[in-house]
């Protein structure tokens, strides 16, 4: 391919609404342009890295076993009504109705669509286990699409779907689709954790997050160096110490706290530590007032405390609503007293007697309170989010922490949509059971933007091999010289026949320019041909991943060139 025919539409400056890196590299680069929010078109350079990414993750899920499927992207509302979604997925579920005044909605994911598929086609226990994917464009209705790539309305995803006849072959199908995650991202060239996660909307039992680690990731990750052990921090359990004696303490009693609202302001003006202080906080859970408790150092996880309500929306309470549960303003809202309340406490303050609360009445708090003697509290369970430092679950070695972007998620949804929809199978006994499912998802397009994230630098894109919309980029420096273009045309023939993906600039444009253009597109191996190594019979090449340069002579140039991308792609951790 010739640079000189290619539409490659590079941009010098960096559009006003790009934010992060990935973005702004996307457009300047020519890779995508939008069209309108969070929607974007796939210019070739682009939709050949979205292509790089689908076909390894295409041969591995064929590899695993998966069957490719393409299911319709436009789903009717019965079946999201029967699996009980319609509702609850929010206004990211873009709803429509059309001429025939039915409902309908843009796909975001497809677990009601495949499980109506094998509903009316699966009969017996012989027919199962089944995985079905798909690599498919899907829409979430963002209410602020930002990011580019990152945080799209309309965006590239593979779904795959299990069914299976009991728990037993379910989690061998989970394991599998992991394991196939794990080769899909190491071929790809990414530095990445797979982590334990929050099943979130999709539901089910348990399941893990791919994180291309990367530090303008949204997500943080929590994860050990001595074991295997990795969450997201929605998901790690915070490890409290075995029990021990707890000393009693004296009768609460009523301190004045004029105007210290915080747990900072309260514990300088009582002269005590912040881990001494309980923090009481209000909350609403699917309309009902609820309490949490964290030691005052720590935060509450909304996840945990979310998954443990069973609550479909949770969210902190108003001012007003917190004055009106509590009788005090916010500050000073504490579980002594909290008379009609659900109180939930994080484990760790079972561990200990004799703290500082707030008294409910404004300017006041309570001092020498025993939560199990002075308060009525529900249940002490891991509500609070770990820290870095904290031990590890597994192995007890203090977490690292981790920035990373979520690419790839597998769920074992169990029976949560073969019950609603009603997917049964006749066992060997010949009665009816439920399939147990497994969804796992990647976002292909997502992939692409985080490649960004992680490999750049001051002047563009630096492209995994695997990645990268050429894997060469052919710099002729002399296109108005009939020997440097020879020359330079038989260098792209060899490496097109070797099947090496290859863009030759051919442009008559200043060395400078395409030096520039190079950097910026972000291609692994960089080869120049001037007049000056021409002359000397030789080839510069840089490798862009380290910016390492050298020299390949033009006699016997293959031979040499293999060699050296060996090299090159060992540096990306691939063979």
């Amino acid at each position: 391919m010739r640079l000189s025919r290619y539409y490659a539409p590079t941009l010098k400056e960096t559009p006003a609404e790009a934010e992060v890196i990935s973005h702004k590299l996307l457009l300047r680069a020519g890779l995508i342009r939008k069209l309108t929010a969070g929607i974007y078109t796939y210019l070739p350079l682009g939709l050949k890295a979205l292509n790089n990414v689908a076909r390894i993750v295409r041969e591995e899920m064929d590899r695993a076993g998966a069957l490719e499927v393409l299911m319709p992207a436009v789903q009717p509302a019965d079946l999201w009504k029967e699996s009980g979604r319609w509702e609850f997925y929010g206004r990211e579920l873009l709803r429509f109705v059309d001429r025939h005044d039915r409902e309908s909605c843009l796909g975001p994911t497809h677990e009601e669509v495949v499980t109506d598929l094998v509903r009316h086609e699966i009969r017996s226990y012989r027919q199962l286990p089944i995985n079905l994917y798909q690599i498919q464009t899907k829409f979430r209705d963002e209410i602020r699409p930002r990011f580019g790539l990152m945080r799209g309305r309309e965006f590239v995803m593979k779904d795959a779907y299990s069914f299976d006849k009991d728990d037993a072959g379910a989690d061998a199908s989970y394991w599998a689709m992991y394991k196939a995650y794990i080769r899909i991202f190491e071929r790809l060239g990414l530095k990445f954790r797979a982590v334990s996660a929050d099943s979130g909307s999709i539901g089910g039992s348990f399941s893990h997050e791919f994180m291309v680690l990367a530090d303008t990731g949204e997500d943080t990750i929590a994860y050990c160096d001595a074991c295997d052990f990795g969450a997201n921090v929605e998901k790690a359990e915070a490890v409290c110490p075995p029990p021990g004696d707890i000393a009693p303490c004296p009768p609460a009693e009523t301190v004045a706290t004029p105007g210290q609202h915080t747990v900072e302001e309260v514990a300088a003006f009582l002269e005590v530590t912040p881990d001494r202080i309980v923090k009481t906080l209000v909350y609403v859970a699917d309309g009902k007032t609820v309490a949490a408790l964290v030691r005052g150092d720590r935060e509450l996880n909304e996840v945990k405390f979310k998954n443990l309500l069973d609550a479909k929306d949770l969210r902190l309470a108003s001012p007003e609503e917190v004055t009106a549960a509590t009788k005090a303003p916010v500050g000073f809202a504490g579980p002594v007293g909290l008379a009609g309340i659900p109180i939930y406490a994080d484990r760790e303050l079972a561990l200990a007697a004799d703290w500082t609360v707030g008294a409910n009445a404004a300017d006041a708090h309570l001092r020498h309170v025993d939560l199990g003697r002075d308060a009525t509290i529900l249940s002490f369970t891991d509500l609070r989010q770990v820290a870095p430092g904290d031990p590890c679950p597994k192995c007890g070695t203090p977490l690292s922490f981790a920035k990373g972007i979520e690419v790839g998620h597998v769920f074992k949804l169990g029976l949560k949509y073969s019950k609603a929809l009603s997917a049964t199978f006749l066992d060997e006994a010949g009665k009816e059971q439920f399939m147990i499912m497994g969804c796992y998802g990647i976002g292909v397009s997502r992939i692409v933007a985080a490649c960004i994230e992680q490999n750049n630098d001051a002047s563009g894109i630096i492209f995994p091999p695997a990645i990268a919309p050429f894997e060469v980029a052919l710099l002729n420096l002399n296109a108005k010289d009939a020997d440097a273009s020879a020359k330079a045309d038989e260098l792209y023939d060899a490496l097109t026949a070797a099947g090496i993906e290859t863009l030759l600039d051919d442009r008559e444009e200043r060395p400078g320019i395409k030096f520039k253009d190079a950097d910026l597109l972000g291609f692994p191996i960089q080869l120049t041909l001037g007049g000056k190594g021409l002359a000397r019979g030789i080839v510069e090449t840089k490798d862009r991943r380290t910016g390492e340069k050298g020299e390949l002579p033009l006699d016997g140039f293959m031979d040499a060139f293999v060699a050296w991308r060996e090299g090159v792609r060992q540096g990306w951790g691939l063979d």
